[in-house]
């Protein structure tokens, strides 16, 4: 296993179980305090989820699938068909997604699980029917990014443009509340970051970050989760109206075009 098994509260109504899977995947246990039941985000690996609802006490209901791939919704199947209690709402914005019951198709849908507010934030790019899922109470939220948003990078732009990436980033993602977690769907923290000080080698910000994830990583601690806030300081995906960043692209004053180039360049970059 990449990481450690690792518990966050999040005031008193809700916590995550941050469930690592594959190599690098990340699936998250969200349990609803009042109600003691609980959502599952992207469960590759079935019987580990189980597990966890075991160990936790609390009653599965929810399939909270950020995209389709296989990695994230390959689970589905098996988790529905090893399920023994009530039929589980199976979220999704993708009809290649196996098991869906609720379809997203438009962003900003509310959802309830238990007696949590889940919103559904439309991020095409990734893939077409790519959706986060925003999470809040009175004390707190965290939004699940799947592929879209990782802790100093973002996905590749497999069925979208930088335009979408764009609007995904900064237009949604960068609206919600700078306390808010981040949880991603895989552990690319380090070489996000080793990218992001190529870009910005002067971002102490960023310095600090990758110390900080560099001594985590060493002991086997998830890096999740960032937060909001941070990713507008550290991620250059984030940053993308940041004229320091547009320099290094060439791109003065074309935010997309700089978000268009700093992906090829994070895809050809060697450390």
């Amino acid at each position: 296993m990449h990481s450690n098994v690792v518990m966050k509260e999040f005031g008193s109504k809700f916590k995550i179980q941050v469930l690592p899977a594959l190599s690098d995947n990340f699936m998250y246990l969200l349990i609803d305090n009042t109600t003691k039941e609980a959502a599952i985000v992207d469960p590759v690996a079935p019987n580990t989820v189980w597990e966890a609802v075991k160990n936790e006490n609390v009653k599965l209901t929810t399939v909270l699938t950020t995209h389709h791939h296989w990695d994230h919704a390959g689970g589905n199947k098996e988790l529905i068909t090893s399920n023994s209690g009530s039929p589980l709402n199976v979220i999704g914005g993708d009809n290649r997604i196996d098991g869906l019951t609720t379809i997203i198709d438009k962003s900003g849908i509310e959802l309830k699980m238990g007696s949590l507010n889940i919103k559904c934030l439309r991020t095409p790019c990734h893939t077409s029917g790519h959706v986060c899922y925003y999470v809040y109470t009175n004390e707190a939220s965290v939004v699940f990014t799947g592929d879209t948003l990782f802790l100093g990078g973002c996905g590749r732009f497999f069925e979208g443009t930088a335009q979408q990436m764009y609007e995904a980033l900064i237009k949604i993602l960068s609206q919600l509340p700078d306390n808010t977690a981040v949880f991603c769907g895989h552990e690319y923290a380090i070489q996000n970051l080793k990218f992001s000080k190529h870009v910005e080698p002067n971002n102490v910000h960023l310095l600090s970050l990758l110390k900080e994830i560099e001594i985590k990583r060493k002991m086997n601690e998830p890096s999740v989760p960032s937060t909001i806030g941070l990713e507008k300081l550290i991620n250059p995906f984030m940053r993308v109206d940041e004229e320091s960043i547009q320099k290094v692209t060439g791109t003065i004053g074309d935010s997309i075009e700089t978000m268009k180039i700093l992906r090829e360049m994070k895809n050809d970059f060697k450390e």
